[in-house]
């Protein structure tokens, strides 16, 4: 199979990856890829959310399947108009994937079909967001609608603080149409835990748990990133809190989905908090989650593009889906600066054909890297290398990936020296 992979991040990589394995794939391409990407696939320069270029595109080339890995293409509705020109692709259509386009859709359905989930109300007006808050108090979280690049979630600990991200949103287009409406809502408390689940529309398959870790600073402090790092699974995720949230939050959500006419296929994320009164949706997306899949996909034994072809079939249900033992981290080396303003083109040492030579149980995957024609590696992003380890215990996982990025560096290289430490913690206070 001719197979062209959507996106240019370290999740693609990890799907890239996990798909060069499979014997089904005989040719592999990504649109537009990245510096490490290009080791794999051949890298096509069309832009992610340029819908008619890739759909031309695909259809010249006579791609027999595409996987379409970002939120912007999703909403925008890029695998209703592959299908429309008859190439088979993986993910969900427009109207499914408005359950992470619109944060009030998602809100909304959760209550109408009595998913748990925070408290919230929705606001066009600034003023009456802001009487909300004045009259709720802090903590309060303010979450833009629309898609901002993981970072348009305000997690206030002040009323003055949330006023402040309800205007910068409304009144100040800081995430532009994004952010014209608002979700306020109650904060929550607990460990947070992501679940990626592959669906069908009808059935549904969880990963293996996994925890990202948002702000850029240690000790998740500094403004939220699209995410420093990630571990897989999560401590504290139960095999009861798993069956749990399968029967009050999963199901349901599939469920929900199907019946308002927007059959879900693809990856579905749901973001959990663990609070005291048992486990909530925080958010869902519509997709692998980044760093999370660069965790999850080094765990996986199966072949992905069965998996894939399965979800689109309808047989989900029947696919053979495995999983190694063990854990694995993800540790983001981002450029200095990150999420606010940063450099690129910074040359980048330690690596031979993007990965650590001699490194079996490590996976660099590259997030924002560019090939120049020289043939030198350089940094073209924000996050730009996620290192990840695969052992047997998360303990292991996180040195091995600690010690791996000793070995790589560029110009003002910034990463947190606290993943995973958190549940580490956890672990030996169990």
């Amino acid at each position: 199979m001719k197979v062209l992979v959507v996106g240019g991040g370290g999740r693609e990589h990890a799907i890239v990856w996990a798909l060069s394995k499979s014997p089904k794939v005989t040719q592999l391409y990504c649109a537009p890829g990245n510096g490490g990407i290009a080791a794999l696939a051949e890298c096509v320069p069309i832009k992610a959310t340029d819908v008619e270029a890739m759909v031309n595109w695909a259809v010249k080339n006579a791609m027999d399947f595409v996987v379409v890995a970002p939120d912007d293409p999703l909403a925008l509705g890029m695998v209703d108009a592959l299908e429309a020109a008859g190439i088979p692709a993986f993910g969900p259509r427009a109207n499914a994937a408005v359950i992470e386009a619109s944060k009030v859709f998602s809100k909304h359905l959760m209550t109408k079909y009595h998913i748990p989930t925070a408290k919230y109300q929705a606001f066009t007006e600034l003023d009456a967001a802001l009487d909300y808050i004045r009259r709720e108090g802090a903590p309060i979280v303010v979450k833009a609608d629309g898609l901002a690049l993981g970072k348009g979630v305000v997690v206030a600990q002040t009323v003055s603080e949330a006023e402040e991200a309800a205007r910068a949103m409304m009144a100040d287009g800081k995430f532009g149409a994004a952010g014209a409406r608002v979700v306020v809502e109650e904060c929550m408390t607990g460990p947070e835990v992501t679940v990626l689940c592959f669906s069908d529309g009808e059935h549904l398959v969880p990963m293996p748990s996994s925890r990202d870790h948002k702000r850029v600073f240690d000790g998740d402090s500094g403004p939220n990133t699209g995410g420093m790092g990630a571990i897989s699974p999560a401590p504290g995720y139960t095999p009861v809190l798993a069956a749990q949230c399968m029967e009050e939050i999963f199901l349901p959500t599939i469920a929900a989905l199907k019946a308002e006419g927007r059959p879900f296929q693809g990856v579905l994320y749901f973001g959990l908090m663990l609070t005291p009164q048992g486990p909530k949706v925080v958010e869902y997306n519509a997709r692998f989650g980044d760093p999370e899949c660069q965790a999850v996909l080094s765990l996986l034994e199966s072949d992905l593009m069965d998996i894939f072809l399965a979800c689109r079939a309808g047989t989900l249900d029947q696919a053979d889906i495995r999983w190694r033992d063990g854990s694995a981290c993800c540790l983001v080396l981002a450029s200095g600066g990150y999420p606010v303003s940063y450099e690129k083109g910074k040359p980048i040492s330690g690596l031979t054909n993007g990965q650590l030579e001699g490194e079996s149980n490590i996976t660099v995957y590259h997030s924002g890297t560019a090939l120049r024609e020289d043939g030198t590696l350089v940094t073209n992003g924000g996050r730009v290398l996620g290192v990840t380890a695969a052992a047997p215990r998360l303990t292991a996982a996180i040195t091995q990936a600690y010690a791996a990025a000793e070995k790589i560096s560029f110009e003002k290289l910034h990463k947190r020296t606290d993943i995973g430490m958190r549940a580490l913690k956890a672990i030996a206070e169990q």
